[in-house]
């Protein structure tokens, strides 16, 4: 509103300077008529356009000329800026009319075709100028607007990382700790079962459990070490793959689950964040069979590597006692399910026709898994 007072406040300050005093009353009313309107014409634009209108209209029927006429190009553009383009035409024609009408009154003789069109290119500078200004707030608006969605977006992108990343780290955590628990647990078991018919194999097993935990330990360092910058230990270990299910197989074995391994195929083009999800899947089961068979079960597990998929199959001959509710809401089944689920596979977990369980699943390495 400042700067729109500026105009009213120079044009009648020029009429109260330049005119005499005969003609003082009627030039400072009639410019205040058409002047004045324009310090709301933000707020009223259809409305401050119609009162100038009409004080013009007043002032051509009653023979006064004034300077403040420029408010009519003013509050046109006003109009154009703030309404469509009907309203845009509507008020174009309506100052094209009054410039006419201007023109045929106060042109001199043989000035009227210059005159009439200045006026009119005036007219046309004032709506085109009024468009352009709404084309460029529109696009302004556009533009703000697809910023705020575009940081709405990343703002749930970074939400939805933040909880993958959290379901990733709660699946290793799950797989490391129950994995080595329930190892530790059979080999405590068989130490003290063996502390005083067999020493030996009690300190064998004693030794065992050290291991067992310094390599859970490992893991663990491992698999949070890339949350942290200053934590170099975990770029020392390598994640584990297909190469140390052997070491996975004698770990079991100590625990007192006769384990068999076959690969079949080479792995080494395998990458390695496939293998992790087939050394996980296998370490899952393993530890679902030591947990819920009884103790001397063997179980196998069958590795089949091809150019675009691996699959894996780990079964036991051990009976399976029905599953308590904890055990069956568990973490389990579910995290195998959801990292074979990432190269479209699906986990068949159940029980075979002749005894026993299998867990199978096939992982796809190429186009496969991005389809799925």
């Amino acid at each position: 509103m400042a700067r729109d007072s500026l105009l009213p406040a120079l044009l009648l300050l020029h009429i109260a300077t330049t005119r005499a005093p005969r003609e003082l009353p009627v030039a400072v009313t009639f410019t205040a008529a058409l002047a004045l309107p324009l310090v709301g014409r933000r707020r009223a634009p259809v409305t401050v356009f119609c009162a100038v209108t009409a004080a013009a209209l007043v002032q051509w029927l009653l023979d006064v000329q004034l300077p403040a006429d420029v408010a009519l190009p003013v509050a046109l553009c006003t109009v154009a800026a703030n309404s469509g383009r009907r309203g845009t035409l509507v008020a174009a024609a309506v100052v094209e009319a009054g410039a006419l009408l201007a023109c045929l009154r106060w042109a001199t003789d043989g000035a009227f075709p210059a005159l009439f069109v200045a006026a009119t290119a005036v007219v046309v500078a004032a709506a085109v100028l009024g468009v352009n200004t709404r084309t460029t707030r529109a696009c302004l608006a556009v533009l703000e607007e697809r910023a705020a969605r575009l940081e709405r977006e990343q703002d749930q992108q970074a939400r939805l990382a933040v909880a993958e990343e959290r379901t990733r780290i709660t699946r290793e955590m799950h797989d490391i700790v129950t994995h080595n628990l329930s190892v530790m647990v059979a080999l405590t078991d068989a130490a003290v079962h063996a502390q005083h018919r067999a020493p030996d194999k009690a300190t064998a097993a004693l030794l065992q459990i050290s291991r067992t935990g310094r390599q859970a330990l490992t893991d663990m360092r491992r698999s949070l070490g890339v949350l942290r910058t200053d934590e170099p230990d975990a770029e020392r270990h390598p994640l584990p793959g297909i190469a140390q299910l052997e070491a996975l197989a004698d770990q079991m074995r100590a625990a007192g689950l006769p384990t068999h391994v076959e690969v079949q195929g080479g792995h080494t083009h395998i990458p390695a964040t496939a293998q992790l999800t087939v050394y996980r899947l296998v370490q899952e089961a393993l530890t679902n069979t030591l947990k819920h068979t009884p103790a001397g079960t063997p179980a196998r597990v069958r590795i089949r590597c091809s150019a675009d998929s691996v699959t894996v199959d780990v079964t036991d001959s051990g009976p399976r006692p029905p599953l308590p509710a904890a055990a069956r809401a568990g973490h389990g089944i579910a995290g195998m399910r959801a990292r074979s689920a990432a190269y479209g596979g699906k986990v068949r977990a159940g029980p075979l026709p002749g005894g026993g369980w299998e867990v199978r699943t096939r992982l796809f390495l190429g186009g496969e898994a991005a389809h799925a």
